[in-house]
């Protein structure tokens, strides 16, 4: 099957778009466009993959659903488009940031800077029908993304895995610890308690550090 994602991408992920869950997977995701407002866009699909090709992958932000209200999702976990209004999770993603670092909170939440620097910005489900959250689970976008987890964690090394609440960490519970750095800490959300202070960001930056790798300009 010819899926249009990142050249590097597509040869990691080659045998994966050949199995029947993914096959299944994609006419379910076409019948969904056809019939409903689904987000994001289709061509922001894998708009992940294409802000950070798997070679350059050194940090792994780990979402679960896209944005499903208007003109919020463009295929990076957490971020929104220009002039969106930031989301409750990712205003409190950028106090923690302003409070571990001293990076003054940012007018603008889309996310492609981090992207650009390395950092895989991931939803475990990639598309979702407006204003109904959760309702591209169970689909085969979870199996897809797992596969996505799995190559970086067995062909890369020191990749920094940021899993925030339990959906995450359940997710990420394979990831060897002796050969990546796993940060845990409650989801952001507002919903959640215990986010504020965790300072994954710096920590995250002294790994990479600590292995020769690019910190990452928060």
């Amino acid at each position: 099957m010819d899926v249009k994602i990142e050249a590097s991408w597509k040869t990691k992920l080659a045998d994966e778009f050949e199995k029947p869950y993914f096959q299944q997977l994609v006419a379910f995701v076409k019948e969904e466009y056809q019939k409903y407002t689904v987000y994001p866009a289709g061509n922001k699909i894998f708009n992940a993959f294409e802000h950070c090709p798997f070679d350059q992958a050194s940090v792994v932000i780990l979402g679960q659903d896209p944005y499903h209200g208007a003109g919020q999702a463009h295929g990076l976990s957490f971020s929104v488009n220009e002039g969106v209004a930031i989301p409750p999770s990712l205003r409190n993603i950028f106090k923690e940031i302003k409070e571990d670092l001293g990076i003054d909170i940012p007018k603008s939440g889309n996310l492609e800077r981090w992207a650009a620097q390395g950092v895989l910005l991931l939803n475990a489900t990639l598309t979702v029908r407006a204003d109904q959250a959760g309702s591209h689970q169970r689909k085969g976008w979870e199996e897809f993304t797992d596969a996505v987890i799995h190559r970086l964690a067995e062909e890369k090394e020191n990749v920094v895995f940021m899993l925030w609440g339990k959906y995450a960490q359940e997710k990420g519970k394979f990831i060897d610890r002796d050969k990546h750095c796993v940060l845990e800490a409650p989801h952001p959300s507002p919903l959640a308690r215990g986010f504020n202070g965790c300072k994954h960001f710096s920590q995250a930056n002294a790994y990479l550090a600590l292995h020769q790798k690019p910190v990452i300009h928060w």
